[in-house]
């Protein structure tokens, strides 16, 4: 079987390969040798003990974070990975931390937990979550004796008295202090009484060296704090302290006090906010209610709205006239009706017997019947003269001055 032939960039290509692999997460000690700072701001240098030495790049970004100035001579202890480089065909240390090496483990120890959480996320600002505007409740986790918890206090009497403070002591330091606190997070998280539930949470310590802040650099604390569904405020150590508790929580604050003036509003300023939004409530309504007032004005004065009263002017002149007209048709009707009646009347009274009496003449009356001719009546008749003044009885008698002819004799004679 013929011998496998490889290109350079083939033997390179396996080589960086096994190795970058291999030697993802390495610490390495050594003297820094042949410092090199160009004026891209990254660190070219090699790290060297009496047996090897191996190049090494420490990039800007990581530069500035570091605490002591690099030089040559000094001994760190580096974290980070194999790199292969294929154009020069050596391989090289990326640094992502760098401690002298007489600091100690608990730096170094520091530095890889920072990077791993780092790449997880923890400390992503899309995974912190939003602290309440007004919290009734405010948990504590802190030493129940000690400056902090009182200086607390006094900002939260000074500021927002309404608070309710829950305080869930803790040991601060040794080596119950992460247990406690992991504690004290988990019961705050896992309480059902929405009476006894914080709206937000305060990790709290005052200052002291790496070794006192340990708890608080602890890993299983960090993702305790990173779980918790309700809000943290880390405040541990003075402003120049800075722990994973402080950058995986949601926000960080430089001391306790301030970590108290961040969770509690001002009751002075929220109370000016209460007034600034009531006057604007006011003035907003105010407008809406002239806007209202506008827009009903408007309708008012629209012919759409007013086409059902004008409409009902109209017909309510229409029926003025109309009755205005029957009123003067009736009239004139009752008029011609009077006049005709009038007519009638004086025609009628024309033909009335009274009018006739007036005249001279009379009635003869028998037995209620009118006589209209002689040979209705006989001699001895009784009979009744109707005058247009009254009635008198007469008597038929003979007419001596004409045979076979009879004359009346009233049975009371008066003269007239």
């Amino acid at each position: 079987m013929p011998e496998q032939i490889l290109t350079v960039t083939e033997l390179t290509g396996g080589i960086k390969s096994i190795l970058e692999n291999k030697f993802q997460t390495v610490s390495v000690r050594g003297e820094i040798s042949n410092f090199k700072l160009p004026s891209s701001g990254h660190v070219y240098m090699t790290l060297k003990d009496e047996g090897a030495q191996i190049p090494a790049v420490i990039w800007k970004n990581i530069r500035m974070r570091l605490s002591a100035d690099l030089k040559d001579g000094l001994e760190i202890i580096a974290h980070g990975r194999l790199e292969v480089y294929p154009p020069s065909g050596r391989y090289q240390l990326i640094c992502t931390s760098v401690v002298l090496a007489g600091e100690g483990t608990l730096q170094l120890a520091y530095a890889m937990l920072l990077e791993k959480l780092a790449s997880k996320g923890y400390f992503n600002q899309e995974h912190k979550k939003r602290l309440p505007g007004v919290p009734e409740k405010i948990g504590l986790i802190t030493s129940a004796t000690g400056a902090v918890i009182e200086d607390m206090s006094n900002v939260f009497k000074r500021r927002f008295p309404a608070a309710r403070l829950l305080l869930y002591p803790v040991k601060v330091q040794g080596e119950e202090a992460a247990k406690n606190v992991i504690g004290a997070l988990q019961y705050f998280n896992e309480l059902s009484d929405p009476a006894l539930k914080p709206d937000v949470i305060i990790v709290a310590r005052g200052g002291g060296s790496l070794e006192d802040l340990q708890a608080f650099n602890d890993e299983a604390v960090a993702l305790a704090i990173f779980g918790s569904k309700i809000p943290v405020i880390s405040a541990i150590g003075h402003e120049t302290d800075v722990t994973i508790a402080d950058m995986v929580a949601d926000v960080r604050a430089g001391t306790p006090s301030i970590a108290a003036e961040i969770a509690a509003p001002d009751m002075q300023e929220l109370l000016k906010h209460c007034d600034t939004q009531l006057n604007r409530q006011c003035a907003a309504l105010h407008t809406k209610v002239e806007g209202i007032e506008r827009q009903v004005d408007s309708l008012l004065g629209s012919y759409a709205f007013n086409r059902p009263q004008i409409k009902l002017e109209q017909l309510s002149e229409r029926i003025g006239h109309l009755v205005k007209r029957m009123s003067q048709s009736a009239g004139n009707a009752i008029r011609h009706a009077e006049r005709g009646f009038s007519s009638v009347t004086e025609r009628l009274s024309l033909l009335d017997y009274r009018k006739t009496l007036e005249r001279g003449f009379t009635l003869v009356k028998q037995n209620n019947s009118y006589i209209t001719s002689r040979k209705c009546i006989q001699t001895n008749d009784k009979a009744s003269v109707i005058f247009h003044d009254g009635e008198i009885g007469i008597e038929i008698i003979p007419d001596d001055s004409a045979p076979g002819t009879s004359s009346a004799q009233t049975q009371a004679p008066r003269t007239c």
